[in-house]
């Protein structure tokens, strides 16, 4: 699966409508379709800058810090 951030509305396959700026996970089969419809950016993987978007950004991590407390 691929997340990808739409440019364009788009209807899945379940019948639910995503608007253009929406975020959604997508298998490869799926992410050609868009790319070929203009519904996403070709080879960007959704991004609006042109590069791969591989989610929101900031400086927030609540992940692992690496440390051991």
């Amino acid at each position: 699966m691929v997340y990808v951030k739409l440019e364009g509305d788009w209807t899945d396959g379940d019948g639910v409508t995503h608007s253009a700026g929406d975020s959604v996970d997508v298998d490869a089969a799926t992410l050609a379709v868009l790319q070929a419809e203009g519904i996403v950016s070709e080879g960007s993987g959704g991004g609006k800058d042109g590069t791969d978007w591989a989610g929101p950004t900031g400086t927030d991590w609540a992940g692992p810090t690496g440390t051991t407390p």
